[in-house]
C-alpha cells in the first residue's frame, strides 16, 4: 500500500478534540461573507439592538468554501425531506415615508 492510498482511504477517520469552551457553540443570526483571491472570510454575528456582536470569524480556502456550500445544500435538502420546506423570510423594504 502506498502513502497516497492511505490518504484516500475512506475508512480512515480523523480524531477531533473539542475543548469544553467550544462544545457549547455560539448562536449567530447574521452572517457576512467576504473574499479575496486566496480566502473566504465568514463572520458570524449575533445581531440585535443597539449593536451586533461578532461571535466567530472563520477563514477558509476557496476550495473549502465550495465544499462547505455543497455540504450545507445537501443537509438542507435532507432537512427539508424530513421536516418540510424551510420558508424564505420576506425581506422588508425600508419605508420611504418613515422618518427617524
Amino acid at each position: 500500500m502506498h502513502a497516497e492510498d492511505d490518504f484516500n482511504d475512506d475508512e480512515q477517520q480523523l480524531q477531533i478534540h473539542i475543548p469544553p469552551e467550544t462544545q457549547r457553540g455560539v448562536y449567530a443570526n447574521q452572517t457576512f461573507v467576504t473574499h479575496s483571491q486566496e480566502e473566504f472570510i465568514l463572520d458570524f454575528i449575533l445581531g440585535g439592538p443597539p449593536m451586533g456582536i461578532l461571535n466567530a470569524r472563520v477563514i477558509v480556502s476557496p476550495g473549502h468554501a465550495k465544499r462547505i456550500a455543497a455540504t450545507l445544500m445537501d443537509n438542507i435538502a435532507k432537512y427539508e425531506a424530513m421536516f418540510g420546506e424551510i420558508p424564505q423570510p420576506v425581506m422588508q423594504q425600508p419605508d420611504p415615508t418613515r422618518h427617524h
